[in-house]
């Protein structure tokens, strides 16, 4: 393999796995403030049960990707540091007020309804924001004057492609966590919670769908360069179609216990069909960066840089995996953690 293209497989990894458990994290929040009230307190409840040791983990994937980003493609800092800084910069806004008002909706009880309801917002725009990047790099958006970059703002957010990858990210996320929720609260012994995410899951996977094939035929007129490249990988979206399908039947089965659906065997064909699709995704983008100003090749640095960042990369990882399964096995398999004592 050429530098450029383990420098890209490092960054796919790295925003596949921050992409999954984002969505997850972001949408639980949505759900814990939905239904936060009396009525859906055991749902509301058990989502704020997964957030509670999740959500400073899973912004540990995102600063990895811009490590990697800055470290791997330092020539390409100055174009997407001009073109994103906007969209970036409300990211961490977001992100900020976000994770402050997580930690005083654990420590301030008198204050926790209406802090789960701000940070429930800020996870829903978030991901949302984070998908409305897509269409910057395709091209249309972004001008060099002098070597400088401009990001045209008016015709970004007048576009009907932003509004589709917006659509496509929030729908993305209610999919994913309800999805999950339904798995963890079968993994909680808790039937009745696990049938409202199931029934949650089964109405946001089409709607995600649907989304996806607007957002693809939006791109038609604004970035027909990319729509070519989905043309070219047109076999992995359709492995990736199957597996949304396979995932779905999963949910429908009827078990020999009388209970419905396999959830854990449907949260893994759908991290198996994001995989497929954003793999297909990735390879129509290649070589670009940002249409048509910059490329992959024209960002990455010098060997010798590359292979020590790419054996730091390497070791790091070898102490990170461990460390995130026993978290896993601590807090998302452990039975007194997902069936605490009631008072």
């Amino acid at each position: 393999m050429s530098d450029v293209t383990l420098a890209v497989t490092v960054l796919w990894v790295f925003l596949f796995t921050y992409s999954i458990l984002g969505s997850i994290d972001f949408g639980a929040g949505f759900w814990s403030m939905l239904y936060g009230g009396k009525h859906h307190s055991k749902a509301g409840a058990l989502a704020n049960r997964y957030l509670s040791p999740t959500w400073e983990v899973t912004n540990v994937f995102l600063v990895l990707f811009v490590v990697a980003l800055v470290g791997f493609f330092p020539h390409a800092t100055h174009i997407l540091g001009g073109a994103l800084l906007v969209p970036v910069s409300l990211v961490l806004l977001l992100l900020l007020i976000r994770s402050t008002f997580m930690v005083y909706a654990y420590s301030v009880a008198k204050y926790g309804r209406l802090l789960n309801v701000v940070s429930g917002i800020t996870g829903l725009l978030i991901p949302g924001l984070l998908v409305s990047v897509l269409p910057i790099t395709l091209g249309g958006f972004v001008t060099l004057t002098d070597g400088v970059p401009e990001l045209h703002m008016l015709e970004l957010f007048t576009s009907t492609t932003e509004y589709a990858h917006l659509g496509f990210g929030l729908s993305t996320e209610l999919f994913m966590s309800a999805l999950f929720l339904a798995d963890y609260s079968r993994e909680a012994g808790d039937e009745e919670t696990y049938l409202d995410y199931r029934r949650l899951a089964m109405i946001w996977g089409p709607v995600n769908l649907v989304m996806a094939l607007l957002t693809v035929s939006t791109l038609s007129t604004h970035a027909p360069w990319i729509v070519e490249g989905f043309k070219r990988n047109g076999l992995w979206f359709g492995f990736s179609v199957l597996a949304f399908i396979a995932a779905y039947i999963l949910l429908l089965i009827k078990r020999e216990d009388g209970r419905r659906g396999y959830p854990r065997a449907s949260v893994i064909a759908v991290v198996i069909q994001y995989g497929l699709a954003s793999y297909a995704y990735f390879s129509a983008h290649m070589p670009y960066m940002v249409y048509p100003h910059l490329t992959f090749d024209e960002g990455i640095t010098n060997p010798a840089m590359f292979r020590s960042l790419f054996i730091g990369y390497i070791v790091s990882s070898a102490i990170l995996v461990p460390v995130f399964y026993m978290f896993w096995r601590l807090f998302l398999k452990d039975k007194r953690y997902l069936q605490p004592e009631k008072n």
